[in-house]
């Protein structure tokens, strides 16, 4: 186990962390009509700018569908859009190639403009089982793209970069050079960081972290957590978050300020986003505390405790599941519990990065405590924060002040988030219909449009295109009636 940090490494990371910070100085913005990564962009928000995205399908009657893939039999890995292929993380159950038979987490990548089938990259199970990796859950992570290549982390804990074209392009990009298999439908791997190898994670259930990357930094929650019985941390000295070189794969930095105290697992992705003069890594943790990073080194800047100090696991108090969202300067995050702990008390807070040490007290903006447990993402627009929780009730707040203006019940479990996009807000459920609402301070529905399974998902716009996963079936919708239309260069 490899616990030492690089210095030489750090310094690299430093200097390319600030040419970097100009590329990303508008992190609200993605810069092109693609999703490269869960959220979009680093500070996660999920909102567009595209215009012309459908409001009304039917995958019955095929209505507005462009095209649809067949993905395994549970998919909660996001889809991401990007280069002229959708990524997605699913299980073997859609069978691909007979050699690869199985249990596997599967990486899949679909042509953009007609769903052709490309390319997979698919991984054995932990020998442990489901204390490691669960059955049939496949990949649950999404992947980030830049040109020509992606980082995401498989079922066994890796992070994996891969080149975007697979072996298609009849190369083997290195300095991975030892694929077993290398036809034009497997995966091409540049490198590989083993976190149960490198850092001595021991993922609970699943390793569950969407990279994000800043300059030549790559972000990445180590999914550290605890045993089978639910008492014991077998790896309490493993860091929580960890920071890589996205070139070589390298650890730069890592940090475990949750040293032993995980209550449950660690599923969050972090978040990045330049406030002020410093670049922040903002993480939700599982002691239910949400902490934050300088990027360039590691060193932590503040932590902020999600719970009231008179909570008690698992009762009343939640670890964080969610991903953090960092617009106009601030935080939004709620916490939670895993799904299968069923339904409790939650809590969502605005929070003010600026401050230091602990901030549960003095950087408290506002704290939302009506919302029950919740693993969603926020999505903010116009001074408003769209916020699902677990149960089924998706919250509309004043993002300044923590006012609500409504509450709208799905009448089902919602595992994903809300997209924000034309004046709209799209949201799927357990039930498998997606929810249409008017955005701003008055609920409207606009449409509810059942997609044949649950929908664990978010909704994702790409190119005037509307992705949204089923269990087993990725859907492209388009406005056939409607030419696509891009984001701009200057929106998001």
């Amino acid at each position: 186990m490899k616990l030492r940090k690089s210095g030489l490494l750090l310094l690299a990371g430093i200097c390319t962390l600030g040419i970097a910070a100009a590329r990303y100085a508008s992190a609200s913005n993605t810069g092109s009509g693609d999703w490269p990564m869960w959220g979009g962009t680093p500070d996660r928000n999920m909102v567009s700018d595209m215009k012309g995205l459908p409001i009304d399908w039917d995958v019955a009657k095929k209505k507005n569908i462009k095209w649809v893939g067949a993905i395994g039999s549970q998919s909660y890995g996001n889809p991401v859009v990007a280069s002229g292929v959708v990524l997605v993380g699913t299980n073997n159950e859609a069978l691909r190639d007979p050699k690869q038979a199985g249990d596997r987490g599967v990486l899949m990548a679909f042509r953009e403009s007609d769903g052709e089938y490309l390319w997979q990259h698919a991984n054995e199970k932990l020998p442990a089982g489901r204390v490691n990796d669960w059955p049939f859950q496949g990949v649950c992570s999404s992947p980030l793209v830049e040109g020509e290549r992606l980082w995401y982390v498989n079922n066994r804990a890796e992070v994996v970069c891969l080149d975007i074209r697979g072996f298609r392009d009849g190369e083997n990009n290195g300095p991975y050079k030892d694929e077993k298999l290398t036809g034009q439908f497997d995966a091409d791997i540049i490198w590989k960081f083993d976190m149960i190898e490198e850092v001595g994670a021991h993922p609970h259930n699943m390793a569950n972290s969407s990279a994000v990357a800043w300059g030549d930094m790559l972000f990445i929650c180590t999914s550290n957590g605890q045993d089978e019985s639910h008492v014991n941390v077998p790896s309490p000295r493993a860091p929580a978050i960890i920071a890589l070189d996205k070139n070589t794969g390298k650890l730069l930095w890592e940090d475990n300020s949750v040293d032993d105290r995980i209550l449950h697992g660690q599923w969050s992705s972090p978040a990045v986003a330049q406030i002020g003069d410093t670049v922040q890594v903002v993480h939700g943790q599982g002691d239910g505390w949400i902490r934050s990073y300088e990027a360039k080194t590691g060193k932590k800047l503040w932590e902020f405790d999600s719970n009231p100090k008179d909570s008690v696991w698992p009762k009343t108090r939640n670890e964080v599941i969610s991903t953090p969202v960092i617009y106009d300067g601030k935080v939004y995050i709620a916490n939670g519990q895993d799904p299968e702990h069923g339904e409790g008390v939650g809590h969502l807070y605005c929070i003010d990065p600026t401050k230091r040490g602990d901030i549960t007290k003095t950087g408290l903006v506002w704290h939302y405590d009506k919302i029950r447990r919740s693993i969603s993402t926020a999505a903010i627009h116009d001074g408003l924060v769209y916020y699902p929780d677990f149960s089924g009730f998706l919250h509309c707040l004043d993002a300044k002040t923590g006012q609500v203006y409504w509450v709208h019940d799905m009448f089902a479990a919602i595992w994903g988030s809300p997209l924000v996009a034309d004046g709209k807000v799209y949201l799927g459920d357990e039930d498998g219909d997606v929810t249409i609402l008017q955005a701003g301070k008055e609920k409207k529905v606009i449409a509810e449009i059942n997609m044949g399974s649950s929908v664990y998902s978010t909704p994702v716009p790409a190119n005037g295109v509307l992705y949204i996963m089923n269990r087993n079936q990725l859907f492209a919708i388009a406005d056939t009636a409607a030419a696509p239309a891009k984001a701009s260069s200057s929106s998001r």
